[in-house]
């Protein structure tokens, strides 16, 4: 994949990031700020924070067969999905195993976009529009501001000319921010309620000043993908190929049951085989609490108290919100009850830990979904 640079890499400088640390999806991304992180993750929590996600690929695929191509793409029933609002999708191969981080948006009946990570969805996409009245084209102007925390609305709303305060959850809306032309959608990756700016590049500079400008009063700084990881493991929220290390994981593994549409009637790639894995799940995606000072390490193998492998680490963090040393595992299912107590074999001692439930901050999800009920 070619070097893709967000316009914003200069603010990125000025704010103490070397921009020198690995790249993902082709873009350097600013991982640390002068600032620290765990810092930045209280503003999360607490004010609003914002973060540069342009690193997401976008896709837009458009045209007479648009809908049917998405809908073999993905095992959820595109056809259901309304203009103005997005779902996330399990995106399987022919044996039923996740190869992607995808979200299908619909802008109109014939018009998408795709929201994806670094998994097949590109070469896909491409085999599944070979000869069908549809266009598919990378976006590689667009720029995607995120702005996570309790104050986001307050901070965007008098500036947005849509009302802001109407949107749901995963829908999206085109209007102006600050007078220029955005797409504004409801979501993020941080747990908390935010709000995602989709805007061209010659508005992004312009954009992130004056965002952090009328959320200066409220106490809004910018953040790091430091900070982002920070929060999504504290929100136990998955990260491809992080969370699925065994190269086949399929969407039970990882209690991903809603990105599945059962009653789909359409076929769609991997459709037999990631419905015959239904209650055949190998591992299953839990949390621990870990009696330790430090995050684990991802890899780490994790022990009954009888000595035997039960599972592994995916993604961890030491979380100095809830005080508390949090990983994301993989473990056999018997293992995943409530309460169980495993041992982490990370350094020279093991580190004693707790099956709790996740996810670890928030665990109703009232800051993203404060109207549903429980």
């Amino acid at each position: 994949m070619s070097q893709r640079n967000s316009v914003l890499n200069d603010r990125h400088r000025q704010l103490g990031s070397l921009l020198d640390g690995d790249t993902w999806n082709g873009m350097p991304i600013p991982w640390r700020y002068a600032s620290d992180p765990h810092a930045e993750v209280i503003a999360t929590r607490t004010r609003a924070a914002l973060y540069d996600v342009s690193a997401l690929n976008i896709v837009k695929v458009s045209g007479p067969d648009a809908e049917a191509v998405i809908d073999r793409l993905v095992a959820i029933d595109v056809t259901r999905l309304k203009p103005g609002t997005a779902r996330l999708g399990a995106e399987v191969d022919e044996r039923g195993a996740l190869v992607d981080d995808i979200m299908i948006i619909r802008d109109a009946a014939d018009r998408f976009r795709i929201s994806h990570g670094s998994g097949a969805t590109p070469r896909t996409l491409a085999a599944l529009a070979e000869g069908r009245q549809v266009q598919v084209q990378a976006d590689r102007d667009l720029h995607i501001l995120s702005l996570q925390g309790p104050l986001s609305l307050d901070v965007l709303a008098p500036h947005a000319a849509a009302k802001l305060a109407d949107l749901p959850y995963f829908r999206h809306v085109e209007t102006t921010l600050f007078g220029r032309p955005v797409t504004i959608g409801r979501g993020g990756y941080s747990g908390e309620r935010g709000y995602e700016v989709y805007c061209a590049a010659k508005d992004a500079v312009m954009l992130w000043d004056l965002i952090l400008e009328a959320g200066h009063p409220h106490g809004v700084i910018p953040a790091s993908w430091t900070a982002l990881d920070l929060t999504r493991v504290e929100g136990a929220l998955l990260f491809f190929p992080y969370d699925m290390p065994e190269g086949d994981t399929t969407p039970w593994e990882v209690n991903m049951d809603w990105a599945v549409d059962l009653d789909k009637k359409a076929d769609y790639i991997g459709k037999a085989a990631v419905l015959a894995a239904k209650g055949r799940e190998r591992v299953k995606q839990a949390g621990l609490l870990v009696h330790h000072h430090a995050a684990m390490d991802p890899g780490a193998k994790v022990f009954d108290e009888a000595g035997q492998e039960v599972g592994v680490v995916t993604s961890s963090s030491y979380s100095r919100l809830l005080m508390q040393s949090l990983a994301m595992v993989h473990l056999k299912p018997a293992q995943t009850a409530i309460g169980t107590r495993l041992r982490v074999a990370n350094g020279s001692k093991p580190a004693e830990a707790l099956v709790v439930r996740t996810p670890f901050y928030d665990p109703l999800r009232q800051r993203t979904h404060p109207d549903k009920q429980r």
